[in-house]
């Protein structure tokens, strides 16, 4: 449905995410569309991201994603140029092999342009549970501070117990599967849930309904 309003609609081949952002990426920078003054304020290590893209040309990458390379040019310009433009992903670029990868050329797109911070610009993972997203960026998950600051570091532990005016336990809580192993062993004995139900979404169902 989507596809049908889209100037371009670019359905890649399977697991060639890296190469058709990084040909974007590339035709950026060789064409310099880049907002230099954006990344001379707010970016670091902007040459070792040319350096590293510098063989991903629309060209060679064109037989790897099955875009055309006139194509990825024109969308790469399109994103750069525009007045504001804004990135909207869901779940199939994070939850996949290479979901690190894949947002971090998506997050480099955008800064390398300028597109976030101003009115109709930005980055929006459109996450698969309510407010996952804001939770975890304000540090509700059990290795992470507030921007994603980790637990055992001791630089942020001893910040935010200043900031905070109390002593934090300096290691890092359990995650959702490690739960899930714990209350299967009987070393927790009781939960409170809100807005999920990992007897329907966790991994393997049959654990979960086991340990709960």
């Amino acid at each position: 449905e989507l596809a049908r309003h889209a100037e371009h609609f670019l359905q890649f081949k399977a697991d060639t995410d890296v190469a058709l952002l990084n040909a974007m990426i590339h035709t950026i920078i060789d064409e310099n569309l880049v907002d230099e003054e954006f990344i001379a304020s707010r970016t670091n290590n902007f040459e070792e991201l040319k350096e590293r893209v510098k063989d991903f040309s629309p060209e060679e990458m064109a037989p790897i994603c099955g875009i055309e390379a006139d194509v990825i040019r024109a969308c790469a310009r399109a994103y750069a140029t525009s007045k504001a433009s804004i990135i909207f992903w869901g779940m199939g670029i994070s939850q996949h092999v290479h979901g690190t990868d894949n947002a971090r050329c998506l997050i480099a797109l955008s800064l390398m342009t300028g597109q976030i911070g101003r009115p109709g610009t930005g980055l929006h993972p459109l996450r698969g549970q309510n407010n996952v997203q804001g939770a975890s960026d304000a540090g509700l998950i059990p290795m992470m501070f507030p921007d994603y600051r980790r637990v055992d570091n001791t630089e942020a532990s001893e910040f935010f117990s200043k900031y905070w005016h109390t002593e934090l336990d300096p290691n890092p809580g359990l995650t959702v599967v490690e739960i899930m192993d714990k209350a299967y062993e009987g070393e927790i004995r009781g939960m409170y849930i809100m807005g999920e139900n990992p007897a329907m979404s966790d991994p393997d169902l049959n654990h979960s309904r086991a340990g709960l």
